[in-house]
């Protein structure tokens, strides 16, 4: 099980630091940016068709999003198993966490395809302004189910690969679907090539017909290199039924964690729909930039995480673990800093990025920027604290600290602030911030006690 990607399981001795985390990030960084960028490029070619239309992709996005979102909680626990089962060099272990990874899911995104079709279109109807836009939404969502289901079995392989170590395949598979995705969907939003102007489900299909692609490209990779855990035979656990309900016992936390951050962002989305339509717009268009930019210090935080669980899995000394947790945290503001600097990149060009907006919208835009040059600092320290403490299994913990600052604090806060007292949407946004600093004395405070560094995660 390798490629060209160098082995970071073997010869713990070697003094690992910033640069092993590099080696990891930076293809996980760019596949993530691409895979978020699929909202951010639907969002842009959708926005010459006007604010209704951009109000209508916001909105169904919003709700397939909680379904993605699952999908993709999912997948950040099966990066993390994944880890430590290539840790231990075990090829039963792997093929195990392979197998039932991809079960649950394929489970996931079944259940909430179904889900989608009973109550998706009666929520569409009751969150949008105007029966237009209601009607774009609902054509969006149909059509983006097919993605949802492409997510299901491409965002696991993808978290298998980078658990391996193999960060590349996944960005190669997004480099081969980027392209499509975006000339598949300016020819079928505006009706090129003969074909009808399908308009905000076009960006829709684009989506669909990429993934689709990506998916066949990573079954390939994962039968060209990975072929021989067919052969092996067990599991790890006495059986199937079993390594999945251990599998699935390690995930919860973690999928709980992610799924409640995804369901919690996508209500506020959901809230943000009672802000005026430009202001809504605004919100619509930088919260997928917040998302993209700042995948810069959360892949950099989950490959920090990776290497942890794989260090974990042959239990080094205490002091490996520190002097590599140190040189990867200090690289880590760096990538804090860049992440601020384009968020800045972002505001100032907003005139130009968003020409064909109204200058209201434009103008709201810009005034993000104060909270935006703050906001990736604690955010990336509470990454790094949160990936480390789940590469040693304190799932439950870290869980804690996500649901409660997010449903005790941000979501209700949100729906104050916007239905309630009506704020300024710069206010709306600093909510993101203040959260952060919530999280950060009771996340710092775990690390520091050091448990985390003596677990035993192979099992």
């Amino acid at each position: 099980m390798t490629d060209q990607t160098p082995d970071i399981t073997n010869d713990i001795e070697h003094h690992r630091t910033w640069r092993h985390v590099f080696g990891l990030a930076w293809p996980m960084t760019i596949n993530a940016v691409m895979l978020h960028g699929t909202v951010v490029i639907d969002a842009y070619l959708v926005s010459s068709l006007g604010e209704s239309a951009l109000a209508a992709m916001g909105l169904a996005a919003a709700i397939a999003g909680f379904v993605l979102g699952a999908i993709l909680a999912f997948s950040n626990a099966m990066q993390i198993r994944t880890a430590q089962a290539f840790g231990t060099n075990d090829p039963v272990f792997v093929k195990s966490t392979l197998v039932s990874g991809l079960a649950v899911s394929l489970t996931v995104g079944g259940v909430g395809l179904i889900i989608l079709a009973l109550f998706g279109g009666s929520l569409i109807n009751a969150m949008a302004p105007t029966n237009d836009i209601a009607g774009m939404a609902r054509g969006y969502l149909a059509v983006f189910s097919i993605v949802i289901l492409g997510e299901a079995v491409g965002q696991c392989l993808s978290s298998y690969f980078n658990g391996c170590g193999r960060t590349r395949v996944p960005l190669y598979s997004f480099c081969l679907s980027l392209p499509i995705n975006v000339i598949a969907s300016i020819v079928l939003i505006h009706g090129y090539a003969g074909l009808p102007a399908f308009g905000v489900t076009g960006a829709a299909l684009g989506s669909a017909l990429a993934v689709c692609i990506q998916v066949v490209f990573l079954v390939i990779q994962l039968w060209r290199v990975d072929a021989a855990l067919a052969k092996i035979r067990g599991w790890r656990q006495s059986t199937f039924a079993l390594t999945v309900y251990r599998h699935l016992s390690f995930s919860l936390p973690i999928a709980a964690t992610f799924i409640s951050a995804t369901f919690a962002a996508h209500i506020c989305t959901l809230i943000y729909a009672n802000l005026s339509l430009n202001e809504f717009a605004a919100m619509t268009l930088i919260t997928p930039w917040i998302m993209v930019a700042g995948t810069i210090g959360m892949q950099w935080a989950q490959a920090t995480g990776i290497i942890v669980a794989q260090l974990l899995g042959q239990q080094p000394s205490a002091a490996v673990l520190d002097r590599f947790l140190s040189s990867a945290w200090r690289a880590g503001f760096v990538a804090a800093l860049f992440v601020a600097l384009i968020y800045a990149g972002i505001c100032l060009s907003a005139t130009y990025l968003y020409a064909d907006l109204s200058l209201e919208t434009r103008t709201i835009l810009l005034g993000f920027l104060p909270i935006l040059l703050i906001l990736p600092f604690p955010k990336q320290s509470n990454a790094i604290c949160g990936n480390t403490l789940r590469a040693s299994g304190d799932t439950i913990y870290v869980m804690h600290i996500f649901v409660w600052s997010q449903w005790l604090f941000r979501v209700p806060a949100t729906a104050l602030a916007v239905l309630v007292f009506n704020v300024p949407v710069f206010w709306v946004l600093s909510l993101l911030f203040v959260e952060e600093l919530i999280k950060f004395p009771i996340f710092h405070r775990r690390l520091f006690q050091g448990n985390w560094k003596r677990a035993q995660v192979a099992t």
